[in-house]
């Protein structure tokens, strides 16, 4: 039995793939806030962790290398090298697209873009489509198919198109079956809702509360209470009249009702779900803002750990799935695309001098190795900018005072 025809066991073509069908996270969390994954982007620390990644990914240099005989060497002449390094479209720089690509597999758990080819079969653009109108399947042959929804300015689906695999760039994000992603904002959605919740108690009770809000008494019977409740709220509702000095009359009486933020907790809530949201991205607490225990001895260190645990997982699902939709099959072992994250490894200037002292010496870097890294112009080889040097110093015992002409015996 072939593969292809053992698959037809397992997966129906009237089936849509198991792991798109997150939509039933999403909707109302249990603190009662609504999230979705545009809703969660008001959220700062929602907004800051996707703005930082995305960004990161986005600056770090992407080239196409092939394998040579002395190695490896940059494709510069391979069509994809332009696309991937400059422009993968008329209308975006190579920044822009991978922000954009970066950001929809934050959000959405999956990123797609649409490969152009020319008439003789090249690539010559791609076009980022939005994820949440891609809807993954497979056809009668168990192949994989995506249905794009085109919708109008009411966001309303007036078509559809059907995109064969061959023409979808596709980076499938954490997901039950590796074929479609799941949205971080839906698995997270009680994290993100209580954000929500607190931003949303934030703001109403500086708009909504006479500082500190309370009951107005009367002694006798108010015959119109409504005229006495936006007469007060005319003078003292909002966070601009704050503070201001009521004067009560007809021997009425106000009596504070509510807390204040500070013995509610409320920062410390609205601080724990910062850490919170920050642990959903894998993101350090000192990149957004929150410097409690950040020092200047652990800082570097921490902003190592993300490049190491935070952008490295993503920057191999990029690498990977670059390699997959767009190399042709005689193309993969001769091709591979790469992120160069040497800038964001380097650390301070005395410990790069120090690390390349010891490679200098040692005879594993060259001057103009050196220099790559350090932007800087290569020294002619005719002035032995390419040599690789070795520290004499250290010799075999039997081997002292050979360069003298000595023998062992010191003769």
């Amino acid at each position: 039995m072939s593969i292809k025809s053992s698959l037809q066991n397992i997966f129906r073509p009237q089936n849509r793939i198991a792991g798109q069908n997150y939509e039933f996270f999403m909707g109302t969390s249990d603190s009662g806030s609504t999230v979705t994954e545009r809703s969660a982007m008001q959220l700062s620390a929602v907004y800051g962790c996707v703005r930082i990644i995305s960004e990161a990914i986005a600056q770090l240099p992407l080239h196409v290398y092939k394998y040579t005989d002395k190695g490896r060497a940059v494709a510069e002449d391979h069509p994809l090298e332009f696309l991937l390094h400059n422009e993968p479209n008329e209308e975006m720089t190579s920044f822009v697209f991978r922000e954009t690509m970066m950001t929809h597999l934050l959000l959405w758990g999956n990123a797609y873009a649409q490969i152009v080819y020319d008439r003789l079969g090249r690539i010559v653009a791609l076009y980022p489509l939005m994820a949440d109108r891609m809807t993954v399947d497979r056809d009668a042959s168990n192949n994989v198919v995506y249905h794009y929804e085109i919708r109008n300015d009411e966001n309303k689906a007036v078509d559809k198109r059907d995109f064969h695999k061959s023409e979808i760039l596709h980076i499938v994000g954490l997901g039950f079956d590796g074929i479609i992603g799941l949205s971080p904002i839906a698995m997270a959605k009680n994290a993100i809702g209580m954000g929500i919740a607190c931003d949303k108690y934030g703001a109403k009770f500086f708009a909504n509360g006479a500082r500190p809000s309370g009951v107005l008494e009367h002694p006798g019977t108010i015959k119109n209470p409504d005229k006495i409740r936006e007469s007060w709220n005319a003078q003292f509702k909002g966070s601009e009249n704050s503070h201001k000095i009521a004067v009560l009359e007809e021997g009425m009486k106000y009596t504070p009702m509510s807390l204040s933020p500070e013995e509610a907790q409320f920062l410390e809530s609205r601080k724990f779900q910062v850490n919170e949201i920050a642990r959903i991205f894998r993101v350090p607490p000192h990149m957004l803002a929150d410097l409690e225990k950040s020092s200047f001895s652990n800082i570097e260190q921490q902003s190592l750990e993300f490049v190491k645990y935070t952008l490295e997982p993503w920057i191999v699902r990029w690498e990977q799935a670059l390699s997959r939709c767009l190399l042709r099959h005689d193309e993969k072992n001769k091709i591979f695309f790469r992120f160069n994250v040497e800038g964001l490894l380097r650390g301070d200037y005395a410990s790069r001098m120090n690390g390349y002292a010891t490679a200098r010496n040692n005879g594993w870097m060259s001057a103009n190795d050196i220099r790559d890294l350090e932007n800087m112009n290569r020294i002619p080889a005719e002035e032995g900018g390419d040599l690789y040097l070795v520290n004499g110093a250290m010799t075999p015992l039997n081997a002292a005072g050979a360069a003298y002409g000595l023998n062992e015996k010191g003769e």
